[in-house]
């Protein structure tokens, strides 16, 4: 397993485990799941060297930090354990109460990394990173992050904080290619890490989906598994298809190594089995060469996904359809 250093985590595997999933109804999953495949599926990552494990309060109100703690066993304290609080009243009391509870449900002493969920449209990080401060002089958190910040707002973060923000969460991935201009450059100028969440952009870059294969449960509401986004990144999901013939492997394989080609980049995708777990692992061992980078990265450029609103409205006009006949 590819492997970086990042100050105030230590080693930090390039694949990580996302566990969204864990204890949240609307994947689902079911009870069986949460009590039995995950615990495998964790058992199995870290057997394959997976060190960063992403979760958050927000996830099944709790329940994903629990199963993932009883998952992790007591191995909770050799990873890298990532929650996330939601800025609901981020101010210090809050903040500080609200990752002792975290860390409780976790049973660790300490949470390695400690992130801001979103960005708080009312509240600034100025009112928000005193409260961080406090946790990691009280060593409640090692280091903090933060998610779904653009770079303006990272770097007001850390001004705030006093100390490097080491991370930013964030959707990326060949259907969302936008951290790179200027968040990725930001990480390896200054040695931080970009986390990409959704990296298979909930699956759309498996190449499993198109018009006449929708996906149901929560993908249904991604803009991006609309008809009409179907049909626009079939030259995308091509050019995938075309380099993962080449070395053998799965599309999804491809669209997760070429992230890992960007060296601040590291990866969480869930899984909802051992095998796709293993399969998610396996694409860091694939070395895309320099013009294959170049490929995919021009074939997401030039996929322009229709607006979510302007899909919302025809996806309501088809239902009036149905309902009402025309």
């Amino acid at each position: 397993m590819k492997q970086l250093q990042v100050d105030g985590l230590g080693t930090v595997s390039r694949v990580g485990l996302g566990t969204w999933q864990f204890g949240s109804t609307e994947w689902g999953y079911g009870a069986g799941y949460a009590q039995e495949e995950s615990a495998r599926i964790v058992r199995r990552a870290l057997e394959l060297g997976v060190r960063l494990f992403d979760t958050a309060e927000i996830y099944g109100w709790g329940r994903s930090e629990r199963i993932l703690a009883r998952a992790l066993g007591d191995q909770r304290d050799s990873v890298v354990v990532a929650s996330k609080i939601f800025p609901i009243a981020p101010f210090p009391p809050i903040v500080r109460r609200r990752a002792r509870a975290s860390a409780e449900r976790l049973r660790l002493r300490t949470i390695p990394l400690y992130q801001i969920h979103q960005p708080n449209p009312l509240v600034r990080d100025s009112m928000i990173m005193p409260g961080f401060r406090d946790l990691l002089d009280d060593n409640v958190i090692a280091a903090v992050g933060v998610s779904n910040y653009s770079l303006s707002r990272w770097r007001a973060a850390d001004a705030a904080l006093g100390r490097p923000v080491v991370s930013n969460q964030v959707q990326f991935s060949l259907a969302h290619p936008g951290p790179l201009a200027d968040l990725v450059p930001f990480a390896e100028a200054e040695d931080r890490i970009v986390i990409a969440y959704s990296p298979l952009a909930q699956g759309l870059l498996g190449g499993k989906y198109g018009p006449d294969n929708r996906p149901g449960g929560v993908r249904s509401m991604n803009p991006l598994f609309g008809a009409e986004n179907l049909r626009r990144v079939s030259p995308l999901l091509e050019t995938l298809r075309d380099v993962a013939r080449h070395h053998d492997v799965r599309p999804a394989q491809i669209a997760l190594a070429w992230l890992l080609a960007h060296p601040r980049v590291v990866i969480i995708p869930g899984a909802s089995s051992v095998e796709q777990l293993e399969s998610n692992v396996e694409a860091a061992d694939i070395e895309l060469a320099a013009h294959e980078v170049a490929e995919l990265t021009a074939a997401a450029a030039a996929f322009t996904p229709r607006s979510s609103l302007r899909t919302l409205l025809d996806s309501a006009g088809a239902r009036v359809k149905r309902v009402f006949g025309g």
